[in-house]
């Protein structure tokens, strides 16, 4: 592919002047909107398929009011399917992350099923007039792998992955994704609605105040953006002369994710995909974000640690480090967001400007108001 061609933040064409108004924070009857209008139609990224390596293993995902089984099926096949049994409606997987045999099981009247999600067996069911099992299999859901994570989409008519996704096609397998492990996974319940958590990873114009430690290993008013309109946002930031990664000793803590040039050694890419993935790409390590909001005020992010290999067999590296810089750095993010919620939720909040940092933030809500059918204004 082109090579991207990158522009100075302070350089980005505006996409919007002020931050959203306060009723895009507080109103469940928005909420409901996104919900509907992002979350059940948009491609969101359900993890890393790294979560999933044997053949039917499996994870749940609650998105909106839908469970979901995410599934192998085959070294070369993921697939998705509603949790609901296709006799009486009953949810099949109770454990929240497990293994299947060669089959599934509805734990009720054990109808069951291939791990493709054909009905296999109806006990007492098959001399039903008209009956055939090939009518009811499970309902499944599109899935799609890309750099090694997994994307689903709720809607009956979602677009391929490869056509609304294009411009990503290619653009970071250099880091070699698919092949890199999860170190570790934590969840944080986030007193924030999701839109929050976005805006604040898009800017580092936050990063002096609430950052310091980030701020010594890479400055905060560093780097340039490759993707900053539409539905993906982002670029990089550079490391200080004196460090080496994101970490807590600012040391490399893992080997190289893969063949990168020079350059990408002093760089941490930082990306959005719009409405739920936050994708940061270290020499040494990826950490993927994912949020799934569970009421106006609250999101569930996920984040998880991926590195090579190598890094976790042997006593050389120390994953753990970049690992504690990071849950440290979410932390202080999931507690300005909390901050943020409970001010845009004052009578007395008025939308307020965005500086020339914050540009890409200010892409973001333009890109949740275009998904809303909205315009924004009070």
């Amino acid at each position: 592919m082109t090579p991207p061609t990158f522009v100075q933040t302070t350089r980005l064409p505006m996409a919007s002047g002020r931050t959203l108004p306060g009723r895009y924070f507080t109103s469940p009857a928005i909420f409901a909107e996104e919900v509907d209008r992002i979350f059940t139609r948009q491609w969101l990224c359900v993890g890393p398929a790294d979560r999933i390596r044997e053949r039917g293993a499996y994870f749940l995902e609650q998105i909106g009011a839908a469970n979901i089984i995410v599934m192998r099926e085959s070294a070369e096949t993921v697939r998705a399917f509603h949790n609901v049994c296709r006799h009486r409606g009953t949810r099949i997987c109770e454990a929240t992350a497990g293994r299947f045999g060669e089959t599934i099981q509805c734990p009720y009247h054990a109808w069951t099923y291939g791990l493709d999600g054909r009905l296999l067996a109806t006990p007492s069911s098959d001399q039903l007039k008209g009956f055939d099992k090939a009518d009811y299999p499970l309902l499944a859901i599109p899935t799609a792998v890309w750099e090694g994570c997994i994307f689903v989409n709720l809607s009956a008519d979602a677009p391929p992955f490869e056509t609304s996704h294009a411009p990503l096609i290619g653009r970071f397998a250099r880091f070699g994704i698919p092949a890199l492990r999860v170190a570790r996974r934590i969840d944080y319940d986030v007193a924030a609605n999701w839109k929050l958590i976005v805006e604040n990873y898009q800017e580092c114009y936050h990063c002096a105040p609430i950052h310091p430690a980030l701020t010594k290993l890479s400055p905060p008013t560093s780097g340039e953006m490759d993707l900053y309109e539409g539905p993906f946002l982002g670029g990089y930031m550079v490391l200080s002369p004196d460090a080496e990664t994101m970490s807590m000793t600012g040391r490399t803590c893992g080997a190289p994710v893969g063949a990168l040039p020079s350059d990408d050694v002093r760089r941490i890419y930082y990306y959005s995909l719009f409405p739920n993935t936050l994708l940061s790409l270290h020499h040494d390590y990826v950490m993927l974000h994912t949020l799934f909001p569970q009421a106006v005020d609250r999101t569930r992010v996920t984040c998880e640690w991926l590195f090579h290999p190598d890094s976790l067999d042997s006593a050389r590296f120390t994953p753990e480090d970049g690992i504690a810089f990071w849950d440290m750095t979410n932390r202080e993010d999931w507690h300005i967001c909390e901050q943020s919620q409970l001010g845009v939720s004052s009578p007395a909040y008025r939308p307020g400007p965005y500086s020339a940092r914050e540009n890409l933030s200010a892409a973001f809500d333009h890109e949740v108001l275009r998904a809303l059918g909205h315009s924004g204004e009070e």
